[in-house]
């Protein structure tokens, strides 16, 4: 079977000839290992043995936000500004919003060694900037998707994997205008002003979802944020409020053009796994294995793999700092608890990936025994 036909029998539940393997960002997310910029670490030498391994040996599944390449409704600037300077070697990324009188501000810092965006100040921080922030004009949110970079990238990839298309949801985008801190409090303390923030926040998302599955139908979709509302930061009855209610209609709009709607939820998923069914996702990642989380893969794949492929479940730091003799008996049995009896599908895949500039031989060994055992795997 080609990448692609892999790829896409084990989205139907069909029968494939062994389990898709793929390493999630790495070749997954956009680089340019040529680009010169001291903020991108994937233009450090060590990254290239690893970066070429995903093209040339792994199954392919290129994520792609249309959110990110498309156009904002021009009146946002009345309300908001944003600044972008770089100070003491770091790049920082300022937002002000001004509303009802009120001034909303967050900072976010990204530094030269690390792929990753730190926030260092919230854009709301209490109930009155929660109030002003719902007044927010709701063509504010209107946004013009841009699906030619996904149609580009499918036909890129060719049969060597499958695009998919990466969204937030409503959750998401709400709970991380707070501190984890204060969104925990707001959302326990503060139901109905909460969902007045997720119908807000949703209604564009609706809108945006719906052009981008029909205008690039048959597709998997990446939804990331539930777990903002798995245990230990909501009790599960939460996530069927804030997760629930907001993502099935994401779901059944993917599903109505022919595509394939995948859940991202880290850690604790045991108790909420019944509410990712009932939503009718095809797909959840990356079924964490204790103590990450609290649901062995054997038992996710007997109780729940009939309606969900099923992606995962090897965690990043064991690809990152395990001996290579041992990982492979924790790839062996990832690949066995993820295939046993009758299921869906499986794709083994890490948890995340590296974000520092260098990439050590003990990750390379182990990034490439996860590819040798999986190529050699009897299903």
């Amino acid at each position: 079977m080609t990448n692609r036909e892999r790829l896409m029998a084990t989205l139907n539940g069909k029968s494939v000839d062994r389990p898709a393997v793929n390493f999630y960002e790495i070749g997954g997310i956009k680089v340019t290992p040529s680009d010169p910029s001291e903020f991108n670490i994937y233009n450090h030498p060590s990254w290239q043995p690893l970066l070429q391994l995903a093209e040339q040996e792994t199954d392919l599944i290129r994520t792609r936000n249309p959110w990110l390449t498309g156009k904002q409704n021009d009146a946002r600037h009345q309300f908001m500004k944003v600044e972008q300077f770089v100070q003491n070697g770091n790049q920082f990324i300022r937002t002000i919003i001004n509303i009802g009188g009120r001034t909303l501000m967050s900072l976010t810092r990204r530094d030269p060694e690390v792929d990753t965006v730190w926030t260092i100040e919230h854009l709301l921080k209490d109930i009155e900037d929660l109030k002003a922030y719902i007044r927010l004009p709701d063509d504010l949110f209107e946004y013009e998707p841009d699906i030619s970079e996904l149609i580009q990238a499918d036909l890129e990839v060719g049969d060597r994997g499958i695009v998919m298309v990466d969204t937030s949801d409503p959750l998401c985008m709400g709970a991380s205008l707070f501190s984890m801190e204060d969104y925990t409090v707001i959302a326990l303390t503060e139901q109905s002003l909460f969902h007045a923030l997720l119908e807000k926040l949703s209604r564009s998302l609706y809108l945006t979802t719906e052009k981008v599955a029909k205008r690039f139908p048959g597709h998997l979709w990446r939804i990331f944020g539930p777990e903002y509302a798995s245990e230990p930061y909501l009790p599960p009855y939460l996530f069927k409020e804030y997760v629930v209610r907001y993502v099935e209609p994401m779901v059944q709009t993917i599903q109505k053009y022919g595509g394939f709607a995948r859940i991202h939820c880290h850690g604790r998923i045991q108790n909420i796994l019944p509410y990712i069914i009932q939503m009718g996702a095809c797909g959840i990642d990356p079924i964490e294995p204790p103590p990450q989380g609290d649901m062995e893969l054997s038992k996710a794949r007997l109780e729940y793999g009939k309606d969900l492929v099923l992606f995962g479940n090897l965690e990043i730091n064991d690809i990152e700092y395990m001996k290579t003799n041992d990982f492979k008996k924790v790839v062996l049995k990832s690949l066995t608890d993820g295939t046993r009896g009758e299921g869906r599908g499986f794709v083994l895949m890490p948890s995340a990936s590296p974000y520092g500039r260098i990439i050590t031989g003990q990750t390379m060994a182990n990034y490439s025994a996860i590819v040798e055992l999986t190529k050699s795997f009897v299903v």
